[in-house]
């Protein structure tokens, strides 16, 4: 099943934050596909505060990293909120 990122949709970091997508965009020099977000409900879960935010689709995708974080049982970096 293939994952897709769209505006106004609500997604779960991995470490606790949420974050509500705001846009997808383009990198003006390399093209690279940016996701446009603000991350909500922090409270100190990762390393950036409350505000907005722009990441690469593709990390905003990716598996988390299992070595580094062993304890996390989440699956990917972000996945989206259904409810």
């Amino acid at each position: 099943m293939e994952r897709e990122v769209k505006p106004y949709t609500l997604w779960q970091h991995f470490k606790g934050a949420r974050a509500m997508v705001i846009a997808l965009a383009k990198h003006s020099e390399t093209g690279e596909e940016l996701v446009v977000y603000r991350c909500m409900d922090n409270n100190g879960k990762t390393n950036h505060k409350d505000g907005i935010y722009a990441r690469p689709l593709s990390m905003f995708l990716s598996e988390v990293d299992h070595e580094k974080y062993p304890e996390v049982d989440q699956k990917y970096r972000f996945e989206e909120i259904k409810d």
